[in-house]
């Protein structure tokens, strides 16, 4: 099975060279953003993930995790990694110096994120949660809890979990029935969770879960959940671990995919109730989860595409070694990559798998700019990271799914058989585009609170900063298609979205959402993508050393904006132009189902 080899070049030069990582002055400290210790941190990741996560990720998906009397235990290998995780520090890689944290920009971790889930996704999915509560945990405890839970969580002795779904609810969490009552300085909580990432694990010794549940007296409706921590196991006075919670693992997930990640289903209160405490205020759980969630959102999207990288790497090395026919214009057998569409279906996945890295680490550098000490630069990240991130998460994962599929038919019958371990990113990258908000909860998110709640405000602001950048790229790439390609894209997009804004059946808008984010997501990876022809075009004549590197890269992304883009001038001819379903009655009469 192929072995995962970190993309190091094409990382820095987004992170260094595209991107300015060494820009986030007014957000951190000089010395945190020093390009030497960033390249530093990323060499080491990439030697721990090579070397350590990728050779665990077959074993895991083989073995699976177990529960033997109450307890799960993880495949072979696990514990010791994630000893060696985080021995390393890599847990607390961005979380607040106040609790231990090393407080680096989340630009950073986007990219070791990427080479962690690249090379072990089920293995991530820890420390990517228990990065989520203790965000949430920051955001609203007090102080008291902070210091008790914080600490350890950071360092990694301890992880988290988010305790959303319910077999009742589903993704509707106004439907969630778990009790909380108070019972002096903390509070009772009663109810089943289920699909509960790490919800328990043999990597810790205590694990931290962030569990929504309702009041006695909580209005109905989403606005009436509350959050809680509940420790699996309680705390004595000096902070030392005390008994066991009243928390139970009721059973774990057989899942498509994922398998060394245990997928619990957990029951609070079966002996009375388990200890929680309150996280904010009464009835604002909702609020502060999103906290978490948004977290989660974003490298969720990172997820995606870098699985899709492990999947590409494999049909990549396959297809150097498979013979079979002979190509156009030889005279023997050759290796299938020769073939004209092998070639052109690997150059693509590894030119989305790009634009997609382009995409979610030009997020991160929003969401490390909402800490910036300027206000209006502050404010700008903050609506540019709001509007990128159901766009970032649906859109990476989407393309994930797609370019795992199309890696697997580079092995062709070799791909449908499991030995072959290409299999194992298809099914593992399934859940991406489910989990933290479906594809169409996210569209639903693009559309209803980023679209049509500001009138289109923040989009149209983004279209202009285009338009900006095309204006400069025709003076500097002159006569290239690509720049042609871009402007008639955002032609395309700018149209498409004042018509939604304009027409007034609510339905028509939201059956189009999906393809409405689809088509934000190709104009914004083709506006990122010219970004970097126009650094590699300055870059030619200056690093000779690398001259090839960068022509080589202005040729691909060239590429990808005229393969691609053109989809946005295709999904607004369906959105506009199919207005004959305007209800969903009408689709149920087709459906031939009665209402």
């Amino acid at each position: 099975m192929q072995n995962y080899q970190p993309p190091l070049r094409d990382i820095q030069f987004l992170l260094h060279e595209v991107l300015g990582y060494h820009t986030l002055l007014n957000a951190y400290e000089e010395d945190l953003i020093n390009p030497e210790l960033c390249n530093s941190i990323l060499e080491e990741c990439a030697k721990f993930t090579k070397n350590v996560l990728s050779p665990l990720n077959q074993v895991g998906d083989r073995h699976g995790c177990k529960l033997e009397d109450g307890q799960v235990i993880t495949a072979p290998g696990f514990k010791e990694a994630y000893q060696q995780f985080i021995d390393a520090g890599w847990n607390g890689l961005i979380s607040s110096t106040v609790y231990g944290g090393q407080g680096l920009p989340i630009m950073l971790s986007a990219a070791t994120e990427e080479m962690w889930h690249a090379a072990n996704m089920s293995f991530t999915l820890c420390p990517l949660l228990t990065r989520g509560a203790i965000e949430a945990i920051d955001y609203a405890a007090h102080e008291e809890l902070k210091k008790k839970f914080l600490p350890p969580m950071i360092a990694g002795t301890w992880t988290g979990t988010m305790n959303l779904t319910e077999p009742q609810a589903g993704s509707d969490l106004s439907a969630i029935a778990t009790k909380a009552v108070e019972e002096g300085d903390h509070y009772k909580i009663i109810g089943q969770k289920i699909y509960i990432t790490y919800g328990d694990h043999d990597f810790t010794e205590n694990i931290i879960h962030l569990v929504l549940a309702r009041l006695p007296d909580a209005p109905a409706g989403i606005r009436g959940i509350s959050l809680f921590l509940v420790p699996k196991y309680l705390l004595n006075h000096d902070g030392s671990l005390g008994d066991k919670n009243d928390i139970h693992t009721v059973s774990l997930e057989h899942k498509l995919g994922i398998h060394a990640s245990p997928t619990c289903v957990l029951s609070f209160g079966d002996k009375g109730g388990a200890i929680g405490y309150l996280l904010g205020e009464k009835n604002r759980g909702i609020e502060i989860m999103f906290v978490m969630m948004n977290a989660a959102r974003f490298s969720v999207g990172v997820q995606g595409f870098a699985v899709a990288e492990m999947a590409y790497q494999a049909a990549l090395s396959y297809a150097k070694e498979r013979k079979q026919g002979i190509p156009l214009g030889a005279t023997s057998s050759l290796p299938i990559l020769h073939h004209p569409d092998v070639a052109q279906t690997l150059l693509n996945i590894k030119l989305i798998i790009n634009a997609c890295r382009h995409l979610s680490y030009y997020g991160a550098k929003m969401l490390d700019m909402r800490r910036s000490k300027d206000t209006v630069e502050q404010g700008y990240a903050s609506q540019r990271s709001d509007f990128l991130t159901p766009i970032v998460k649906a859109f990476c994962t989407e393309m994930g799914n797609e370019l795992c599929y199309q890696s697997i038919q580079i092995f062709g019958g070799m791909g449908f058989i499991e030995e072959t371990g290409i299999a194992q990113y298809y099914r593992d990258a399934r859940i991406t585009t489910i989990y933290e908000g479906t594809t169409g909860i996210q569209a639903n998110d693009l559309l209803g609170r980023k679209i049509l709640r500001d009138k289109g405000q923040a989009a149209f602001e983004l279209f202009q900063e285009i338009d900006e950048v095309l204006i400069q790229a025709e003076q500097i790439l002159v006569n290239n298609k690509s720049v042609y390609t871009l402007k008639k894209a955002l032609f395309d997009t700018r149209e498409m979205c004042q018509y939604i804004l304009e027409n007034d059946n609510q339905y028509y808008k939201f059956s189009h959402a999906k393809d409405i984010l689809m088509t934000f997501g190709w104009l914004v990876s083709g506006w990122l993508s010219l970004n970097e022809i126009m650094v590699c075009h300055n870059k030619i004549n200056i690093e000779k050393k690398e001259e090839v590197f960068y022509l080589n890269k202005m040729k691909g992304l060239e590429s990808f904006i005229l393969q691609n883009l053109p989809r946005c001038g295709a999904l607004k001819k369906a959105i506009i132009g199919n207005q004959t379903l305007n209800h969903v009655e009408q689709i149920l009469d087709l459906l031939s189902i009665s209402h």
